[in-house]
C-alpha cells in the first residue's frame, strides 16, 4: 500500500540562519503499514534532485521483492524542504507578496531539512528509526538526524557521502550556479526562469556522477571518421533537456547552496568530536572511483563514527553506482542489518 500525502506545519518555522517561513508544506510518500510496536519503520532521505518515490528512483533496494519491501516495512521518504515535488520551495507563494518567493526565498541548509523531518516524524507518531538511509545530498540528511536526534536512531546507513561537503564539491555547485546565472531569465520572476543556465549545469554535474570508464563504455563512436555530432555531446544535452523537464532553476540553485553548508563541526567542538557522537548503529558505503564523493571521505566517516561498519564498491558508473549497484548495496546492507539483529538479541539474552 502506498500514500502520497503532504503534512503542513502551521506554525512559523524558524531556519537555521534564523531567517522564518510563515508554514512550511513537506510532500511524502509512505508504503506499507506501520506495525503496533511502531518499530518498522524505514525512513529514506533523497538526493539532490529526487523525489519522495523512492520505490521508484531506489529500484531493486526498495519495492516488493527487494531488501526494503512494503510487507514488512514501513518506508518513508519526505520530499526536502526547497525542492520541486511538493514541498515549500522557492516557486511556493510568499505570503507577504501574493508571488511566487524565486530568490527571495531564504537560504536553508542541510539541518533545515532535518528539522522540517522531524516534525513530519512527530506528526506521524514515530519516535523510533528501525533504518535511515540515505545517499549523497540523502546521506549528509541522515548524519545529521543521527546527531540532532541520537536516541531514535537505531541503524544508520550512509552511502556516497561525507561530514562535510568538500571544496571540491562546492566549487562543482559553485560552477553550476554560474551557469545559471548567465541565463538572463533567472532573474526574471517566472517559473520558467533560467532554464537553458540549468540544462548547462546538470551537463557540468553529470561528469561529476560519472567516470571516464562510464563514457568510455557508452558514449564512445563506433566509426572513425566523425569530426562532429559525437554521442558523447548529444547525451549531455539530453541529460540536461531531461532535468529541465522535470525540475526548476530556482530549487537547484538553492538545493546546492545547502549541500554546500554541509559539516557536522558547525556549531560544536570539532567535526570529529561531532561524530563521535553518532550512537546509531553505523554502516558506511563507499564507491572506489567515486568522484564527488571520494572513497576517503567515506573512510573518514567510518574511522570516526564509533564502532561503524565500512564497505566499498566498484562501480563503473562512479558516484551514481549507490542508485544503480542495488544488488551489491543489498548483499552488504543485509548482511549488516542481520548482524545487527543478532547481536541485539545476544545482549538481551545476556542481560536477561
Amino acid at each position: 500500500m502506498s500514500t502520497t500525502s503532504t503534512y503542513t506545519y502551521n506554525k512559523s518555522f524558524k531556519l537555521e540562519s534564523g531567517k522564518k517561513l510563515r508554514k512550511v508544506d513537506l510532500a511524502y510518500q509512505t508504503y506499507g503499514k506501520l506495525n503496533a510496536k511502531k518499530d518498522n519503520v524505514i525512513w529514506v532521505c533523497h538526493a539532490l534532485t529526487a523525489n519522495a518515490d523512492v520505490l521508484d528512483w531506489w529500484k531493486g533496494l526498495f519495492g516488493a521483492n527487494d531488501l526494503f519491501n512494503p510487507e514488512e516495512h514501513f518506508i518513508i521518504c519526505a520530499n526536502v524542504l526547497g525542492s520541486h515535488y511538493g514541498s515549500t520551495n522557492p516557486l511556493s507563494i510568499n505570503p507577504t507578496t501574493g508571488q511566487p518567493y524565486y530568490l527571495a526565498f531564504p537560504e536553508f541548509t542541510i539541518r533545515d531539512f532535518v528539522s522540517a523531518h522531524r516534525l513530519l516524524a512527530a506528526h506521524l507518531g514515530i519516535q523510533q528509526i528501525k533504518v535511515l538511509i540515505g545517499g549523497s545530498l540523502g546521506g549528509q540528511q541522515a548524519l545529521e538526524w543521527a546527531l540532532a536526534d541520537d536516541k531514535a536512531i537505531e541503524n544508520l546507513i550512509l552511502v556516497a557521502t561525507n561530514a562535510v561537503h568538500s571544496p571540491w564539491g562546492i566549487a562543482f555547485n559553485e560552477s553550476q550556479r554560474m551557469a545559471i546565472a548567465t541565463d538572463r531569465t533567472f532573474y526574471a520572476q517566472q517559473p520558467d526562469g533560467g532554464l537553458k543556465g540549468l540544462k548547462t549545469a546538470r551537463s557540468i554535474a553529470l561528469l561529476s556522477y560519472r567516470t571516464y570508464d562510464a563514457y568510455n563504455a557508452t558514449q564512445a563512436e563506433s566509426v572513425n571518421d566523425k569530426t562532429g555530432a559525437f554521442r558523447a555531446s548529444s547525451y549531455q544535452n539530453y541529460q540536461g533537456e531531461k532535468l529541465c523537464n522535470r525540475f526548476n532553476a530556482y530549487s537547484y540553485w538553492y538545493l546546492t547552496k545547502a549541500m554546500d553548508s554541509h559539516n557536522v563541526g558547525r556549531g560544536r567542538k570539532s567535526v570529529t568530536e561531532a561524530l563521535a557522537q553518532v550512537k546509531a548503529n553505523t554502516l558506511v558505503i563507499g564507491i572506489e572511483n567515486d568522484v564527488l564523493f571520494p572513497l576517503a571521505e567515506q573512510e573518514f566517516l567510518s574511522k570516526h563514527i564509533p564502532g561503524a561498519g565500512f564497505h566499498s564498491i566498484k562501480s563503473a558508473y562512479g558516484h551514481d553506482g549507490f542508485l544503480i549497484e542495488t544488488d551489491i548495496l543489498t548483499n552488504i546492507i543485509g548482511t549488516f542489518l542481520r548482524e545487527t539483529t543478532n547481536k541485539k538479541i545476544i545482549k538481551l539474552h545476556k542481560t536477561a
